[in-house]
């Protein structure tokens, strides 16, 4: 029997030794984009890795920037692993043939930019790589050393991480068997948020040339004055000045400690937004306008085949608060619905369900309503845009709640966690008909001709259910009571 040969790989900073898996994909894990942010490069831009000259073993995957999960039970399984080298991607490929030129799938997780693991079972590219893709998934620096404006510090400290990742992808993805010029960027949550937030970003524009945006979240309001007050409430409440100088030396758990605190609800928020006060925001310079402005009136993207959507249920799980707390009147508003809509939001969906009717206003104002208007201004500019719902309800909760697309998406139904989110009757021809979109959209920036685009004559949509159809506006009523 001849031995498999271990695969070797040379990228830019030294060698990289991969594993050969059963299906005879290979797979590269933890390979470093930048050095460790650690002391004085903790809030700092990414540097580049110092080279090396022995093989790097890359069999596992490498530290994680999460120290703590949302939950101690999370929807998508998130490790977190320990380490200081937080700045590491993974390759799965099909075969590292630099004459391959396969296209490329560039993977971002989700986590509301505090939370999340490139380490996820559930990102796993063995069924890309069945399909000829190259997938790459990365870890970013979260939360306060990623997102809070310090005074000392670069702005969007995460962001920079997304580009640094991007570049080491156009320099060395060739010797893995991928395409640099045929990227697309793609991820789900504050993942779908960095895609759309990149769009925005002119230094990341020739890095990628297809956007994939699932479920994403981004910062609203969003701009310099927002991230200010974010960084007052942090020194207002914590008493630590919002600098490098007081942040750099302080251990992960007491840094934590204060990100808790800055998340704490109160009244002294007001003027931030309700949710990801944490998040890439418009500096005026690596992020020049507010990334929905810079979408939705602007030329951010224009030439950028986008595929955006989200799941019909998101957030409709939380609850509202009980008889002591406020109004569901107030609770809309508070979420960004204006007085004159919430008699017709409450006529529209009381009768679905009553008890969801807060948590359909946070999946609305956060994914629903901000995607759809993405989609119509591209549509309007005639800009290569297909728009999607996800509505296949998982017998667990009779929801499409967020994160339930992606193992159909990924076709990894066998995931370790999948069964408790789905059920264990997964429509497998869903799966194949997502996936297949996907695979078509990163190979061709096109999802096949059952997907016809979204334009502001018919403005097809793609429901993706037990029997996946296409659908004229099914979401008018988001439409005219949100974005009217």
């Amino acid at each position: 029997m001849t031995p498999v040969a271990v695969p070797l790989v040379t990228t830019t900073r030294g060698p990289v030794r991969g594993e050969r898996r059963a299906d005879g994909s290979v797979r590269f894990l933890g390979i470093p984009y930048a050095q460790p942010p650690v002391g004085d490069l903790r809030f700092a831009a990414p540097v580049p890795p110092e080279p090396w000259t022995e093989p790097l073993d890359a069999t596992a995957y490498g530290p994680t920037a999460q120290r703590r999960p949302f939950a101690e039970v999370t929807t998508i399984p998130e490790p977190s692993v320990p380490g200081a080298g937080v700045l590491n991607l993974n390759v799965f490929t099909p075969e590292p043939d630099p004459e391959a030129g396969l296209p490329v799938l560039v993977w971002i997780h989700g986590g509301g930019y505090v939370a999340g693991s490139a380490a996820s079972p559930w990102y796993d590219g063995s069924a890309f790589n069945r399909d000829g893709v190259v997938l790459v998934s990365l870890g970013y620096r979260l939360g306060i050393e990623g997102f809070l404006h310090l005074d000392d510090a670069p702005d969007n400290r995460g962001v920079l991480d997304w580009i640094a990742a991007l570049e080491w992808v156009s320099d060395n993805i060739a010797r893995f068997g991928g395409d640099p010029a045929k990227v697309t960027v793609a991820g789900q949550s504050a993942g779908g948020g960095a895609v759309q937030t990149l769009l925005a970003v002119p230094a990341a524009r020739d890095l990628f040339r297809g956007a994939l945006s699932v479920s994403g979240a981004v910062m609203r309001p969003d701009g310099p004055e927002v991230a200010r007050a974010a960084a007052r409430l942090f020194t207002a409440r914590t008493g630590v000045p919002a600098t490098a100088a007081a942040l750099r030396d302080l251990s992960d758990d007491a840094l934590l400690d204060l990100q808790d605190r800055l998340g704490e609800p109160g009244p002294d928020r007001e003027g931030l937004p309700p949710m990801l006060a944490l998040a890439p925001f418009a500096d005026g310079k690596l992020i020049p306008e507010p990334v929905f402005d810079a979408l939705t009136d602007g030329d951010a993207g224009a030439d950028v085949p986008l595929m955006l959507g989200f799941t019909a249920h998101e957030f409709n799980a939380i609850p509202a608060p009980g008889p002591d707390g406020p109004p569901v009147p107030g609770l809309l508003g508070a979420v960004g619905l204006a007085p004159d809509r919430v008699e017709s939001f409450i006529a529209a969906y009381a009768a679905d369900d009553p008890d969801r009717l807060f948590g359909q206003a946070l999946t609305d104002a956060t994914f629903r309503a901000p995607s759809l208007a993405v989609a119509d201004a591209r549509a309007a500019r005639e800009r290569p845009t297909w728009l999607y719902e996800f509505a296949w309800e998982s017998p667990v909760n009779a929801m499409a709640f967020h994160c339930l697309d992606l193992p159909y998406a990924f076709d990894l139904l066998d995931a370790e966690g999948v069964t408790a989110a789905a059920g264990d009757a997964s429509p497998r021809a869903l799966a194949d008909a997502m996936h297949r979109a996907w695979v078509s959209f990163v190979r061709d920036q096109d999802p096949g001709e059952s997907w016809p685009r979204y334009t502001a004559g018919d403005r097809a949509t793609m429901v993706w259910d037990t029997e996946p159809r296409v659908e004229r506006d099914p979401l008018r009523r988001v439409r005219e009571i949100w974005l009217a």
